[in-house]
């Protein structure tokens, strides 16, 4: 298992702070957690973003912390994005309100890397992207994150704990299915 070292550093991180936040508390990051630096690569924390939804509505990344997060770099035009979709909506259906070790449900935060609104808007549809959480500030590949993220493809990912630790990178299609299910609650 080539995922046990980062299964066993969520766990001990997991331990530091055993407590869920339930939806009327805010959630904070532990202090053992803020001092992980901040960083594109596992065991570091992930970067905040912040871009608008569909709406025009800006949704920063820390607003889903206490689940499990994928953050998907993707693009209506990019051919290899697309054909990734069904196995993200396949796994966010299965997911979505599962216990983890080191979360409550699963999520997807989805960066589009679109210039067109209506070619963004018209690929959500087509691919049936069922979570509430897509975003796009339609500045393409120079969008902050991508270059924060050190995106140089598309498709892209990061998987995150419960505070925001990367605990997986560039997992696709058996690789995600098959780590995100490592991690289910039953699995300590």
């Amino acid at each position: 298992m080539k995922n046990l070292p980062l299964i066993i550093l969520t766990l001990i991180l997991t331990a530091c702070n055993p407590k869920t936040p339930t939806s009327d508390t805010p959630y904070q990051v532990p202090p053992e957690i803020v001092e992980i630096p901040i960083g594109k690569i596992y065991g570091q924390r992930a970067a905040e973003i912040v871009l608008p939804d569909t709406d025009g509505n800006k949704i920063a990344l820390s607003s889903l912390q206490g689940k499990l997060v994928l953050v998907d770099f993707w693009a209506s035009w990019c051919t290899p994005c697309r054909k990734e979709n069904p196995v993200l909506v396949s796994v966010y259906e299965k997911y979505k309100d599962t216990e983890f070790v080191n979360g409550k449900g699963f999520t997807i935060y989805s960066v589009s890397l679109d210039r067109s609104k209506e070619a963004w808007l018209k690929a959500i549809e087509e691919d049936q992207l069922s979570w509430p959480i897509q975003v796009c500030d339609m500045l393409g590949a120079k969008t902050e994150p991508a270059i924060v993220y050190g995106v140089q493809s598309i498709p892209s990912n990061f998987l995150l704990d419960r505070n925001g630790v990367i605990i997986g990178v560039n997992l696709r299609g058996e690789e995600l299915e098959l780590t995100i299910s490592e991690l289910l609650a039953g699995n300590e």
